[in-house]
């Protein structure tokens, strides 16, 4: 057997391990992690924005938040979900089909930020929102700020 071959045979032994061999968990094997690794002193930082009153598509974007504390370990992930347009609907506490599970995210560190104007054009207030939701004068600012200052920006 020659040197090309040897090679090719040692690669494809490590595929085979990278990809469900033994002493290989399913997490490890399809995400390679980038350095530094995630940890809380360099946690990944998720931004998740909310643009839809469609309860299914609240949750699902809510899914992607829990699954992302899931797979670094909630201490190694911080999560913050913007909301403008519709999506503040969520937000309202006495409108919000989804306003137990709001608390219950934040109970778990997710962070929920709304949109003064969005409130200003629907004739609300902060007094109006579930308690705990942060205010900022604008939603989009806000995702473009954090964007520059690292953070990873998911539009579900």
């Amino acid at each position: 057997m020659g040197p090309a071959v040897r090679r090719l045979a040692a690669a494809l032994v490590l595929a085979g391990a990278a990809f469900g061999g033994a002493g290989h968990s399913p997490a490890s094997a399809d995400t390679v992690l980038a350095s530094p690794e995630p940890s809380p002193e360099a946690p990944r930082r998720l931004l998740l924005q909310l643009t839809s009153s469609d309860e299914k598509d609240i949750n699902n974007l809510f899914y992607n938040a829990v699954n992302v504390q899931d797979f670094y370990g909630q201490d190694n992930a911080e999560v913050v979900i913007v909301a403008f347009g519709a999506g503040m609907q969520a937000l309202y506490a006495d409108v919000s089909p989804v306003a137990e599970r709001v608390r219950s995210l934040m109970r778990y560190g997710v962070a929920f930020i709304g949109c003064a104007n969005t409130m200003k054009t629907q004739n609300r207030t902060p007094a109006d929102l579930i308690p705990g939701v942060e205010v900022v004068t604008a939603g989009v600012a806000e995702i473009v700020e954090r964007q520059l200052a690292g953070w990873v920006y998911v539009r579900p």
